[in-house]
């Protein structure tokens, strides 16, 4: 793919080792161009590789200029990249085809080279430590604060007080809070023998982790491990199917098989056990520079599994106005099988 443009931050970071958010980026046959304004030149100049830096303050017509320039008659561009209005303004004078192939950079990321899934280990690791560092707030302090305040620790001790990034705000949820898949917080209250949810992740380098645990609340020995013990038998009940589910998918996905083929690892489970219905979306997506992208492992999907592949195996069980369940890692696929990172 000689010919292309893009405007999303994480694919131009993912061909140059830079990006911003007002850039366009142009790879034309042997010569790639990195078109910003004066606000981000220097940092530009000073880490781009592999492409020209253009300082413009109208990008549009800067990238009109090159186009004609480079004589290229055919440029790929991913539709979701551009507005109506930017797309139409950009393209109007210009003789070149402009071909629509939606996501194709996350499709060429889709397979993490060795360097990546180092990285993403990375990312895994500073997440876990995370998850431990708020496990020890609530067991301090985490009787009675609000799902809001809970939300704000979290996000402290995910971010080590700010010194990471966060792959996406943190969900944490308690009980009935728990049953809706991306839950607000709200002012309720953390009791013992509550329900706990928390989905966070933080990132390393740029890219993402992503980590979902459930669990018991016991002010003295709360742990986010996946062995937990809780005092109501419908908790416990829930918890073993989805984790069953969950492990179903760990232990057997294979390189080969088809991402609808590990979906079905994890429905298959939740089905037999009576909740398919309340299983209610897909079984994972891939992470990297995104916190959601290819492959999606989905009940849909004809994607073959290959080895460097990165995802999410997170199913889930959802009671409203009880309780739900969530357990999520993200593995990649090493020597043909699930490694959780």
């Amino acid at each position: 793919m000689n010919n292309f443009i893009l405007k999303n931050e994480n694919a131009i970071y993912y061909e140059c080792g830079y990006s911003c958010d007002n850039v366009i980026y142009l790879n034309l046959g042997k010569e790639s161009f990195f078109i910003t304004d004066a606000r981000y030149t220097i940092e530009a100049q000073d880490h781009v590789k592999n492409a020209k830096v253009i300082e413009s303050s109208n990008l549009i017509e800067a990238a009109q200029k090159v186009i004609k320039k480079s004589k290229v008659k055919k440029i790929i561009f991913d539709g979701n990249d551009f507005s109506y209005d930017s797309f139409t303004k950009l393209t109007e004078k210009l003789k070149a085809k402009f071909v629509n192939e939606p996501s194709f950079s996350q499709k060429k990321r889709m397979i993490k080279s060795d360097d990546e899934i180092t990285i993403l280990h990375k990312a895994a690791k500073l997440g876990r430590q995370g998850f431990k560092e708020f496990a020890k707030y609530v067991r301090k302090n985490g009787f009675e604060a609000t799902e809001k305040f809970l939300f704000f620790k979290a996000t402290e001790k995910m971010s080590q007080v700010g010194k990471l990034g966060l792959s996406f705000e943190p969900i944490v949820a308690i009980n009935a809070n728990a049953a809706k898949p991306h839950a607000l917080p709200t002012g309720k209250k953390l009791h013992k023998d509550d329900l706990l949810l928390m989905d966070a992740g933080v990132k390393y380098k740029r890219y993402c982790s992503d980590r979902t645990c459930v669990s018991h609340v016991d002010f003295e020995h709360f742990n986010f491990k996946r062995e937990q013990t809780f005092k109501k038998k419908k908790h416990q009940k829930i918890y073993d199917i989805v984790l069953k589910a969950q492990l179903n998918a760990i232990d057997n996905a294979r390189v080969g098989m088809k991402a609808s083929e590990i979906d079905n690892l994890t429905r298959s489970i939740i089905e037999e056990a009576g909740f398919g219905k309340e299983f209610v979306h897909s079984t994972g997506h891939g992470v990297g520079l995104d916190i959601h992208e290819y492959p999606f492992i989905n009940s849909k999907s004809d994607v073959i599994i290959e080895d460097n592949m990165v995802f999410t195996i997170e199913p889930g069980i959802y009671l409203p106005n009880e309780f739900g369940v969530r357990i999520e890692d993200t593995v990649a696929m090493i020597n043909g099988k699930a490694v959780i990172l």
